[in-house]
């Protein structure tokens, strides 16, 4: 099965590598067409209607996030290609989307073309690329989406959300304000890093949405009591940087 795909990069020396990288490793991938600047990608896509696009950050004529906003009537699996950015970073692991780093790592590239073919094999629709767009665009991190992979698929829920979250082995149990609860197949580490503020690690099991804190009570790192009743321990290595919050 091949997947039909759209290289959308502004250096021709990268897109030589990645077309090359492509035709040795990836031989489930079909290139049927190249773009080299957001204003020549759009119409490109709505031609060819690709299922994935590899599909450059930063671009001539506006970014990668403009291009999928133009797209938005398209459905498309996107490998995301740019140069370190911890703002793009961050949008992009929240939004659970692949990437990759420049200069593109071979290794790194089989694996997400193998995760999109499973999509694509599996008929698995989902927008990601409507929620990497709205991430990106929104300006207070707290009110962004954060996509959680579950054994059954994918689910969003917003960051405002969240109460805490719960190291559980291999994933992570999730509270709501609604009082419901998910599972998520990702370590507590994982969200750790990806989280804004208001989320802080407390406890090498716990992650907490400090706008939830009703009281701390003090010990040798105390606890705090949050607005759905639950106690959560403060362990002692994480109470200076729990404190500073509150001063």
């Amino acid at each position: 099965m091949k997947i039909k795909s759209v290289i959308v990069e502004d250096e021709s020396s990268a897109r030589e590598a990645l077309k090359s990288y492509l035709t040795k490793y990836c031989p489930q991938i079909e290139i049927a067409g190249e773009a080299q600047d957001a204003r020549e990608a759009v119409p490109i896509l709505h031609e060819i209607n690709p299922q994935l696009v590899f599909l450059d950050v930063e671009l001539p004529f506006g970014n990668a996030f403009d291009i999928l906003d133009a797209c938005k009537d398209l459905y498309f699996e996107t490998i995301f290609v740019t140069a370190f950015s911890e703002y793009s970073l961050k949008a992009l692991n929240q939004s659970a989307a692949y990437y990759l780093l420049k200069p593109v790592s071979i290794e790194e590239l089989i694996i997400a073309v193998n995760k999109v073919q499973e999509h694509v094999i599996k008929k698995e629709m989902f927008d990601r690329n409507r929620v990497v767009v709205e991430n990106f665009r929104e300006q207070q991190p707290e009110k962004r989406q954060v996509i959680l992979p579950t054994l059954e698929g994918f689910e969003v829920i917003k960051m405002e959300d969240i109460v805490r979250m719960q190291g559980n082995g291999n994933f992570t149990d999730i509270f709501l304000k609604d009082g419901s609860k998910k599972m998520a197949c990702r370590f507590l580490k994982h969200y750790a890093e990806i989280l804004p503020h208001p989320f802080i690690r407390v406890h090498k099991s716990h992650i907490i949405n400090i706008h939830c804190v009703t009281s701390y009570h003090k010990g040798l790192g105390g606890y705090v009591i949050l607005n759905d009743k639950t106690e959560i321990d403060i362990s002692a290595n994480y109470k200076e940087s729990f404190m500073r919050w509150f001063k």
